[in-house]
């Protein structure tokens, strides 16, 4: 039966008829910009659902099919860059030029390929993995950067630091000139010191949560080695995995901490560049260090001791400015005896600032998808290169700028590795095996991956509104029982529990080398969710907690694992954030890892921390003359 009742459509178009037929005033441009409006409405609610679904799949993308996720990703974002377009809008002219910082790369990247990268107007699931980047990398920043973040030798260096800052503006209030003679501050804003701040925090949690390994990794002697690009040396420095999984994985060099933390910074908003000394003679850049720059100043953090560069008199975070003009910023990073730091003040003289951005970083499309996430979507992924290159070449000591390019070099070895894989199954093995507990799909192993998911997200307990479990509970249900992994072998229920079946004809030494190489995953796996459990109470604050994992758990005879040069580390800080500065002082003097010299350096500035604080004050002194 037809409806009798009137669609709002028809009762709108009857409405407008009559007032015309009664002789009021023509109603068309009033009726165009009615509907005008409401397709306004209609695109911005489809853009809504669209970046809104972009969003959903990259919060889970850890949960999801890689493949299918960045399908979906690729066409949500599409769908709103269509709805999202002008009319004759410039898709292919000056707006999509290539930043003349793109060029750097020329003679790494095909032309073709970089062109294409940068140019395009349409998303692909090439991008996907810089948005999963970006993604997992702001939940990071924001709960990293509070006070409990907060690194005890140079909390009061920057409480120094605003009181200047706030001296200084209320000098300008007054037109004033503010008393800063004599010392060996920069001058920063309250707002510049804010990010300062953040960076210091974020590069902390890096040097904690990244666990150090060498330069060269070793290679057993038992695995096949690929014909490797030249210069490229295999499990080389820096490029043998990339950014993403030396945060997913918490292991890497001091390059790839480079990496890690210069990407936390892009997502807090703050130009970072890993600086590099150039050779005269052959052109090779060395690099060194991470240059911050805020305001007009950089600022040096050193990865591979686990330290900001300490500014004059050992105090605060030194500028590259004060490493340049007072030698004894350089020459007090070596440890009499231990070590000699290689570089001086000659050394730095002259710098090239490397940023580290992918070339999808510099795309319009990428700048239009930022401008459209905002509030709690909102991260960075695009960034005018251009700019940063000209603010990090107008600071003294920098000679010229260009991208990093270990971020293409990462890309190129893993495809290279993919396909030595697929060719050589021995090879496959050594080459998957090493993460397999936490990156395979398997069913047995996802209690990891989502655990390590929910704590770099920020989700330390369960929620029990939403029905989801945090990283805590996660990590311990990875626990199994060390009886129950000893029993895998000989007990048949707890095999089929972890999916674990002997096919029809096969060997019996076969199924049970399978059964051991699943103790070694179960083994391992325990192991990692031990440290991370000891990590995610630190970082909830848990630090006497914290400590007792790591020394009592982590590093049991029983239990050793490859985390426990890490958890050396992390312990002493646990130590020192709950307040025994001893303890720490003597851990760190004793490790032997390939940290060690950092953590002598960090020994000597926590001893100088506590015989500052043991020293009576000038009012103390008074009151207590006075007393006498």
């Amino acid at each position: 039966m037809r409806s009798t009742v009137p669609s709002p459509c028809m009762m709108f178009v009857a409405c407008c008829v009559a007032g015309c037929l009664t002789g009021c005033h023509d109603d068309s441009k009033e009726m165009q910009r009615v509907l005008a409006k409401r397709q306004v409405a209609v695109q911005e609610q489809s853009q809504q659902d669209h970046l809104g679904e972009t969003v959903s799949l990259l919060n889970q993308y850890v949960e999801l099919n890689e493949d299918r996720a960045r399908q979906q990703i690729a066409y949500h974002l599409n769908q709103w860059m269509r709805a999202n377009s002008s009319e004759g809008a410039d898709t292919d002219g000056a707006a999509n030029a290539v930043p003349s910082i793109a060029s750097t790369l020329d003679g790494l990247m095909d032309p073709e390929l970089l062109a294409d990268a940068i140019s395009r107007s349409e998303f692909t699931v090439d991008d996907v993995p810089l948005l999963r980047d970006a993604n997992l990398y702001r939940h990071v920043v924001s709960w990293i950067d509070t006070p409990l973040r907060d690194d005890p030798i140079n909390i009061q260096w920057l409480a120094d630091l605003r009181a200047a800052a706030s001296q200084g503006e209320q000098a300008s209030v007054d037109n004033d000139a503010p008393p800063r003679g004599g010392t060996n501050l920069p001058e920063l804003t309250t707002g510049e010191i804010d990010q300062l701040q953040t960076a210091m925090r974020l590069f902390d949690w890096t040097t904690r949560n990244v666990a150090l390994e060498p330069v060269q990794m070793p290679v057993p002697p038992q695995v096949p080695v690929p014909a490797m690009p030249p210069g490229m040396p295999f499990e080389g420095p820096g490029f043998r995995q990339t950014d993403y999984q030396t945060l997913w994985r918490g292991r890497g060099d001091w390059l790839q901490r480079c990496g890690v933390f210069t990407q936390l910074c892009l997502q807090a908003g703050i130009p970072t560049a890993v600086l590099a000394t150039q050779s005269d003679e052959t052109g090779a850049r060395n690099p060194w260090s991470v240059g911050v720059l805020i305001g007009e100043h950089i600022f040096l953090f050193e990865p591979s001791l686990g330290l900001p560069i300490p500014g004059p008199d050992q105090v605060g975070v030194a500028t590259l400015a004060q490493a340049r003009k007072d030698p004894s910023v350089m020459r007090r990073l070596n440890v009499a005896g231990y070590f000699d730091y290689p570089l001086s003040r000659a050394d730095i003289a002259q710098n090239v600032a490397l940023l580290n951005l992918r070339p999808e970083t510099l795309s319009v499309r990428m700048q239009k998808l930022e401008a459209g996430l905002t509030g709690d979507r909102r991260m960075a992924v695009w960034v005018d290169a251009d700019a940063w290159a000209e603010r990090f070449d107008a600071v003294p000591g920098i000679a010229d700028v260009r991208i990093w390019e270990i971020p293409v070099l990462a890309e190129i070895y893993a495809r290279g590795m993919a396909m030595m894989a697929d060719r050589d199954p021995a090879f496959a093995f050594w080459y998957r095996s090493r993460f397999a507990v936490l990156e395979s799909t398997a069913a047995q192993d996802n209690n990891l991956a989502i655990g390590r998911w929910r704590h770099l997200t920020g989700q330390f307990i369960d929620d029990e509104i939403a029905g989801t479990e945090g990283a805590r509970t996660h990590y311990l249900e990875q626990r199994a029982p060390e009886y129950e992994i000893d029993d895998l072998r000989i007990n048949v229920k707890l095999q089929n529990d972890y999916g674990l079946r002997r096919e029809l004809g096969m060997d019996p030494a076969e199924y049970d080398a399978r059964l051991q190489q699943m103790q070694t995953f179960m083994r391992l796996g325990k192991r990692t969710a031990t440290y991370w459990l000891a990590l995610l109470q630190y970082d909830d604050g848990r630090f006497e907690t914290a400590h007792n994992w790591f020394t009592k758990r982590v590093l049991d005879d029983q239990q050793q694992s490859y985390w426990r040069d890490a958890a050396v580390y992390n312990a002493a800080r646990a130590s020192e954030a709950a307040g025994d500065i001893t303890d720490a002082i003597t851990t760190l003097k004793t490790d032997q890892s390939v940290s060690n010299y950092g953590n002598r350096l960090r020994a000597r500035l926590l001893d100088k921390l506590e015989s500052s604080a043991d020293e009576p004050t000038e009012s103390a002194s008074a009151d207590g003359a006075s007393s006498q």
